[in-house]
This record gives structure tokens, C-alpha cells and sequence, in this order.
């Protein structure tokens, strides 16, 4: 069976999904035997699964036996049966692949094959979902399978984690549990930003024992299009509070109504951007009372208005944000659900919440940041599942090194998807799509209905409310409904009016769910439901991604159920006006078709879809350019997290520390000397900088001694000290509680650097693209600009490690003692050492003020003339202001 309908799909797919053939045979051939056993046998399968793991079986070896147990283990657990065709999904994602399956193919149960076969070798297997919901639900109802095996299931939520543990028959089998705990279980569900961000703070941590997650050897992405792709166009971001002033954001909120769109500034819709024009430059300098709106001391200044601009004009609320408990909350765009606890970054979230007159947090430093694509690059193997994966399996490819497999579906599809029609305007499309919902919903059909975002899916709401129509609203509003609504969506007649949040992941059971009503009822309302079509799925608006368009079309039509779909577009929607508008607008305006009159029209349709590949292409290129970027900043992380690691471990510091004081030593000597004549020499600024390192005593803390003395023995002497104070101290305080001050000075001088580090890099890639005026590549610019910037790092680490490492003492019992970072608390240090602080932080800021004023400093001399102000006159002779004439 799995052949003929393999072969539909051609080419080198076909011999992939032959080649798995074999092994669905053997599965199958095993059931029997399987079946026999009892619950203890069965669940004593997995013990001897893993003793012959131990002696040296490959999985590829256990795979048919595994498989096989796993597939009775439903049977019993949850009544489900794994078809032929989930078995070939589950060979698929063992061998580290995308399998791609249609939805309502059964994607959850697909998972358990694979992630019981690698869970047998002793690593924690993750199975990431794209929201807690699905997290919860997935580990829950997994979890009977994994539990009838002898394996242990948890789930990661926003504000817990949660363990499989059944009790009595109708009890809640997910019950709280330890983070740390739903680590060490064998298969942990969660989202991408849960198991991200334990990662991040994995590596914060100032013990090993605080550490929750064990070493990444297997994910299971599922929607692996949306966590993959979709969402990898943001980084996960922890960060802290910095010093900008709330009120900054307030008066640029209240400045920006007195612009005027066009005459002040210009909106690039297909972008998200919007710039000031010179009118608005001017208008801004006026209402701000400033010269130069872009000098020197202005940078703050032009953020401040642009993010305040795009506040008011790009981001709309109830569209990309609501405003819940006082706070700016961000809405995901690909799957319409709230993100609290996200911020966008650069002063943009401040922003938001000053236009809504909300209280303004602080902006934000990073302590530790990740690309999606670097931490999923990070288990030893990666494999994933979605129903629409093949439009981007080049980008999984380019960039996860995964392939995609298309596995056949189990039944045949029967759904019946409609042509676009298309309106000339929104109001003509809004009524013809209220007017099909009434049509279907006194057919006895169900009806969902997919919008763009919360304010579209409210406006719809409120139209059937007017006609009288009964329907349920799920967006992120009502996200605490949401399993009853989606349960109730597949009766007869139901009307859902749904965000992107009805997409993926969600299963509609035609005549509604049975658990809330007897048996012979729910079969009534199923077969009803089937006379009538199915469900049948409404589409107002086409996305940016095709992908997504299909996702809410697989709602309709599963597991061979009757369906249908149809979208409704109008050339006011946000993809016709910025990408296929004009010519589609040219067509109907040359028909003369009015706005209750739809045009279906094949060739409009492939304009669409053409008008959506440009915008994925866009996208990759996006995502392509943050995972270049990120590649860079990655090198860099790797080393500081090794080296956090070997502290952490307890790994010998000693000679590491001894080996920076000595560096510290020969390159205070050598500033100090170099190339200049002994007479010229000036050892008293020498001796002090050295006595702010360590402590010296007698004749080494006088200058005068070494009058006469080669540069190489003044070093050697005061390598020598070094050596016998840091014994002193070993024998003064013990080695035990010098070991521990080391891995405190390590640490604390490793995590104040890096934040500073990431601060600089941060600030470097806002600005490397000025490069390009230059002539230059800003990447290969920007590599090397942040390995110089690595290597000061390094240098800035040992720096202070040195400076620090002869002054730092435990505290005395009951004295007052400041926290350090991650809680550990250190004594205040003395003058010398706080003089010596003072000095490297002021060396520091003068290093990257520094390195800003050069990097303008070049771009000026480009320029092949001094700087001109804006309001001077144009050195060209025309008697008009800079800014009106070349400046323009």
C-alpha cells in the first residue's frame, strides 16, 4: 500500500519511503508477538532494551522491536494503533530528517516512535511544540504511552513544569514538578523559547548543581516550519534594565502627533519602516529646539523619534500587540497567540507602551542572547514534522542541514479547496464573507474562519452578532477557552472565528468532541455534519506565507473526511496593497466590476502565490543574514560558555590565574620601559600600577631599588613576589577557600565582560552597514571588527582577574558583604583595589568612545571634506543650507 501511494509522489521521495518498506514489514511481523505480552512484559521491554544498547546494539538494531512496543503500548494506553504510514514517519525522524505529513495525519503520535527509541540510550529526548497548550496536552497524552513502557514524561510551561503522573481514573495526570525535574525525565515537551531560554540561563549559573538541562543530544520539532523558520527571525534575548529615563519615550510620544504623514515623513509598508523627509527633519529640529537633528550628540535623539514614528505608525494595536494588565504584549503574527514576557528590543517596546500612556520599563541590557538557529544547531540530532514543509526545505537544508521527506498520507484527501475570489474593497469582502457563514451555518455546516489578527476576527464578530448569528471568537483574548472552544468547532452548524491560532495543531472533530456527550448523540451530529460537507474553511485574508495559508486549509478534510476551503481577498489587504494591488487593480478596474462583485481568476490567484514566494524569499534573505551575523557572536560564545564550564567543573585555576598575573606583570614592565633608554625610564607610575595588583612589601614597593636593574629582572622579580604572596595566601586562608575565591573572580570577571561584549557587538552591527558607502563588504567588516573586539575581551578578562585576585577576601561572620553576581557576595575592597577599578572602567569607556570617534572619524575622511553642519551653507557655492542643498 505505502509503495503504490509513494510512487504518486515521484522522484527521489518515492525511493526514500521504498527503502523504509523493509522495516514496516518487520514492525509488522513482530505485532503479534508483542501483543501477547502483559503490562509488565511489556514494560520490562525497555530494560532489556537498554542492557543491549549497553552491549554494544546500534538502534538501527532495536528499531523494528522498539517500534513495535511502542505501537502495542498505544493500543493499550490510548487506543490508537500507529498506521504503516506513521511507522515510515518515525524511521524518519530517527534517521534525523523533516517529515512531512498532511495534516490530521497524526503528527503527535508519529513522535512517540522515535523519541522511545532515542530516550532508550539514557539522553533526554525534547519534543518541541509551538505553545504551552500543545506542550501540556501532548505530555499528557503521550504520556500513557511512555508510562506503559516504563518511560518518564514532563512538560516545560511559562511559569512551571509539569510530570506525568497518573492517579485515580478521571485525575489530572500532569501535576507540578521541579524544572530540574522535568529535565531529568526521558522525554520533555516544550516550546522553543522554554528549552532556549534554560539553555541561556544554564549558562548564568554560578554552581553546576543550579544547571537544569542535560546535554542536547535529541530534538523532535514539531511544526518545525514554524519554530524553524518562522519564528528563527527573532533571537531569545535575556536581558536586564539600563539607565535611559522612562520619560525620554513620553515626550517623543507626545512629539510625533505634530508630524504629518507624506509632508513629514514616508511610510515603506512592504519594509516596516518609516523615514523623515527633510521637511520632517526640519519640523523636528524646530519642535526639539536643536541645530542638527543627526549631529554627533544626537544618535539617542534619532532613535527616540524613529521608534516613536514607528510606534504610532507601523505597529498597530489588537494587530501586532494588545494592551493587557497595564502591560505591551506582543502578538506572534505566524501563529496569533500572546507572547508575554517577550519585548521587542532597541527602545521599540518603550515606545509602544509610551503611545498607549502606560508605564514605561526601562530599556534593556543583553546578559545573554541566541539565534533559534544556533541553539537547535546545537543537539547532536535534529529531526522535525509539519504538514508544509516542502516550500522551504532549501532553507532547512542551507541552514539546519536537514532534509525533507513527503511521507504518503494514510487515506486519500478528500478536500474540496475553492478558487480565490477577489474584491476591489474590504467592506464588499467582509459582507460576502458574512453572507457565506450564514449560508453554510443554516446548512448545518460547520464554519471556521481564519483572520489575520484580533481586531479583524473582533470586527467580523460583531457583524454576525448584528445579523444574530451564534459563534465563538478564539484569539489570544480568549486563549483560556480555547480547548472548549475547539472542541464545540466541528458541531453542526457551529460558526468559529478565529486568529492564526485555529491553525496549527488544532484537531476539529467533525460532529464536535464526544467526551461531552453520549455516544449515540455525537454519531447523530458526525454523520449530520458529513451530509452536509464537513467542515468548511473560510480564509479573509491571504498571508505573507504559503505555508500558513495551508495550515488553516488543513484544518478541513482530515484523515479522509469530506471538506472544503475558499479565501477571500480584497485588493485593501495588506499583501494586494504592498505586493500585488496594482496590476490585479488594473484588471478590475478595466472590467468595471463593482466591490460586491468577486472576480475568480486563475491568473490572479498565481499572482498572489507569486506575490507570497517574493515575501518568503525576503524573509529567508532575513533570516539567512541574522544566522551570518549571529555565526560570528556564536565563535564567541562558545569560548566564554568552555570557559565559564571549566570554572564551574572545578577544573585547577591556579596556574591559569598565575599565568594572566605574570602576563599582566611583563606588560606593565614593558609600557613602562619598551624602547626607551634605562635613564628615561619612569619606575615610580610602574611600581604603583603593580602595587595596585598585588600587594609588595619592603624593597619591592620602592622604586629607587631598582635603579640600575634590566627591564628582564625587574620583571623577574616581580613575577617572583607574585608566586610567594599567592602562597602566603594559601597558607593564610587554606586552598580550599582559595580555590573558591578563584572560580568567584573567574566568574565575575567572565560575566561582566561578556555583558559588556555583547553591549559593544550589539551597538557594532547597528552600525556596520555604513560600510557599504564605503565600498565594503559590512560582513566581512563586521567579522573582523568583532574578533578585534574579541581578542580586547580576552585581554579585559585576564585584566581584571589579575587586578582583582590578591584583594579579594571571604567575608568575616556577621559583616555586611555586597552581592556579586548570580548571589554570591564578596568583601568591599580596599582602596587601592577600588582605585585600580576606577582606572579600568575609565580605560574601558575611553576604548569604545574611541573606537566610535575613529570609526566616524573614517567615514568623514571618505567623505573627502570636513563635516558641514546641516544648517551652514553648501560648501558647493549655491547659497543654500547643507541640508537643502547636497546634504539632501
Amino acid at each position: 500500500m505505502i509503495k503504490g501511494i509513494a510512487k504518486l509522489l515521484g522522484g527521489s521521495n518515492e525511493k526514500v519511503v521504498g527503502r523504509i518498506e523493509p522495516v514496516v514489514r518487520a514492525v509488522g511481523a513482530l505485532e503479534a508477538g508483542v501483543a501477547a505480552l502483559d503490562d509488565d512484559a511489556l514494560r520490562a521491554l525497555t530494560e532489556d532494551y537498554r542492557g543491549r544498547l549497553a552491549a554494544g546494539e546500534s538502534p538501527e538494531d532495536l528499531l523494528p522491536e522498539a517500534f513495535a512496543a511502542v505501537r502495542e503500548a498505544a493500543k493499550r494506553a490510548i487506543g490508537l494503533r500507529h498506521f504503516d504510514v506513521q511507522i515510515v514517519g518515525g524511521v524518519v525522524l530517527h534517521q534525523g530528517k523533516i517529515a512531512e505529513m498532511k495534516t490530521g495525519e497524526g503528527k503527535t503520535l508519529v513522535a512517540t516512535l522515535a523519541a522511545y527509541l532515542e530516550a532508550l540510550s539514557g539522553g533526554g529526548v525534547h519534543v518541541v511544540t509551538v505553545n504551552d497548550y500543545l506542550a501540556r496536552r501532548d505530555a499528557g497524552w503521550m504520556g500513557a504511552v511512555y508510562h506503559a513502557l516504563g518511560m518518564t514524561t514532563s512538560a516545560l510551561q511559562n511559569q512551571g513544569a509539569l510530570i506525568y503522573r497518573p492517579g485515580d481514573e478521571g485525575s489530572e495526570p500532569m501535576v507540578p514538578c521541579s524544572r530540574h525535574d522535568a529535565y531529568a525525565a526521558d522525554i520533555t515537551y516544550g516550546t522553543n523559547s522554554e528549552f532556549g531560554f534554560d539553555y541561556l540561563r544554564d549558562n548564568m549559573v554560578a554552581e553546576l548543581g543550579r544547571r537544569v538541562q542535560r546535554p542536547l543530544t535529541f530534538a523532535i520539532v514539531d511544526e518545525v516550519d514554524n519554530i524553524l523558520i518562522d519564528e528563527a527571525r527573532t533571537p531569545l534575548i535575556i536581558s536586564g534594565p539600563a539607565q535611559d529615563s522612562p520619560s525620554d519615550y513620553q515626550k517623543f510620544a507626545r512629539l510625533v502627533p505634530e508630524l504629518s504623514a507624506e509632508t513629514d515623513f514616508t511610510v515603506d509598508e512592504k519594509h516596516r519602516s518609516v523615514s523623515l523627509t527633510v521637511d520632517g527633519i526640519d519640523r523636528v529640529e524646530r519642535l526639539l529646539r536643536i541645530d542638527d537633528l543627526y549631529g554627533e550628540g544626537n544618535l539617542r535623539t534619532v532613535a527616540f523619534v524613529e521608534n516613536a514614528l514607528k510606534a504610532r505608525v507601523i505597529f498597530e494595536r489588537d494587530r501586532d500587540y494588545v494592551v493587557k494588565d497595564g502591560e505591551v504584549v506582543i502578538v506572534d503574527e505566524f501563529t496569533g497567540r500572546l507572547m508575554p514576557g517577550r519585548r521587542y528590543s532597541e527602545g521599540l517596546h518603550q515606545a509602544l507602551e509610551a503611545k498607549e500612556g502606560l508605564r514605561v520599563q526601562r530599556e534593556s541590557i543583553t546578559y545573554a542572547t541566541i539565534t533559534l538557529q544556533n541553539y537547535f544547531r546545537l543537539y547532536g540530532k535534529l529531526a522535525g514534522m509539519t504538514g508544509t514543509a516542502a516550500t522551504e526545505a532549501e532553507e532547512f537544508w542551507k541552514i539546519y542541514k536537514l532534509d525533507v521527506v513527503e511521507v504518503p498520507p494514510n487515506r486519500a484527501n478528500a478536500r474540496t479547496d475553492g478558487g480565490d475570489l477577489i474584491y476591489s474593497t474590504e467592506k464588499g469582502k467582509w459582507r460576502a464573507v458574512a453572507d457565506e457563514i450564514e449560508e453554510r451555518h443554516r446548512a448545518g455546516q460547520p464554519v471556521l474562519v481564519g483572520t489575520v489578527d484580533i481586531a479583524k476576527s473582533e470586527r467580523l464578530s460583531e457583524m454576525l452578532r448584528r445579523r444574530g448569528l451564534r459563534h465563538e471568537v478564539l484569539n489570544a483574548k480568549h486563549h483560556e477557552r480555547e480547548a472548549q472552544i475547539v472542541a464545540e468547532a466541528g458541531r453542526p452548524g457551529a460558526v468559529t472565528v478565529a486568529t492564526n491560532m485555529a491553525g496549527r495543531g488544532t484537531d476539529i472533530i467533525l460532529g464536535g468532541s464526544p467526551d461531552s456527550r453520549g455516544a449515540d448523540e455525537w454519531r447523530r451530529d458526525h454523520e449530520r455534519v458529513i451530509a452536509a460537507g464537513g467542515l468548511h474553511v473560510i480564509g479573509t485574508e491571504r498571508h505573507e506565507a504559503r505555508r500558513i495559508d495551508n495550515q488553516l486549509r488543513g484544518r478541513s478534510a482530515r484523515q479522509g473526511d469530506p471538506g472544503s476551503t475558499r479565501f477571500y481577498v480584497s485588493l485593501e489587504d495588506d499583501l494586494m496593497r504592498r505586493f500585488a494591488g496594482d496590476r490585479i487593480k488594473s484588471i478590475m478596474t478595466w472590467s468595471g466590476i463593482d466591490e460586491d462583485t468577486p472576480l475568480e481568476n486563475k491568473m490572479i490567484t498565481k499572482t498572489i502565490e507569486n506575490a507570497q514566494v517574493k515575501v518568503e524569499a525576503h524573509h529567508f534573505d532575513t533570516r539567512k543574514h541574522l544566522v551570518d551575523y549571529d555565526d560570528v557572536i556564536n565563535t564567541h560564545r562558545e569560548v566564554i560558555y568552555a570557559e565559564r564550564d571549566k570554572v564551574l567543573s572545578g577544573a585547577d585555576m591556579r596556574s591559569n590565574i598565575l599565568d594572566m598575573v605574570e602576563t599582566e606583570i611583563a606588560q606593565t614592565v614593558a609600557t613602562h620601559t619598551g624602547d626607551l633608554a634605562p635613564r628615561e625610564w619612569d619606575l615610580e607610575p610602574m611600581v604603583g600600577e603593580i602595587g595596585a595588583m598585588l600587594p609588595l612589601r619592603g624593597g619591592d614597593a620602592d622604586a629607587g631599588v631598582l635603579d640600575g636593574t634590566g627591564a628582564e629582572e625587574i620583571e623577574r622579580r616581580f613575577v617572583e613576589t607574585a608566586r610567594r604572596t599567592y602562597e602566603r595566601r594559601e597558607e593564610e586562608l587554606t586552598p580550599e577557600l582559595v580555590r573558591a575565591i578563584e572560580r568567584h573572580v573567574m566568574l565575575r570577571a567572565i560575566d561582566a565582560n561578556w555583558v559588556q561584549h555583547l553591549t559593544s557587538i550589539e551597538h557594532l552591527r547597528q552600525s556596520i552597514g555604513l560600510y557599504a558607502y564605503g565600498q565594503r563588504d559590512p560582513l566581512v567588516m563586521y567579522k573582523k571588527v568583532a574578533r578585534e573586539r574579541f581578542d580586547e575581551l580576552l585581554e579585559k578578562i585576564r585584566r581584571d582577574v589579575a587586578m582583582a585576585i590578591y584583594h579579594v577576601a571571604p567575608v568575616p561572620a556577621g559583616a555586611a558583604a555586597a552581592p556579586g553576581p548570580n548571589g554570591a557576595r564578596t568583601s568591599r575592597p580596599g582602596p587601592a583595589t577600588a582605585r585600580a577599578a576606577a582606572s579600568r572602567a575609565a580605560r574601558s569607556g575611553a576604548g569604545v568612545m574611541a573606537g566610535a570617534a575613529g570609526d566616524h572619524g573614517r567615514r568623514s575622511a571618505a567623505g573627502g571634506a570636513g563635516k558641514v553642519g546641516r544648517n551652514q551653507r553648501c560648501p558647493c557655492g549655491s547659497g543654500k543650507k547643507y541640508k537643502r542643498c547636497c546634504g539632501a
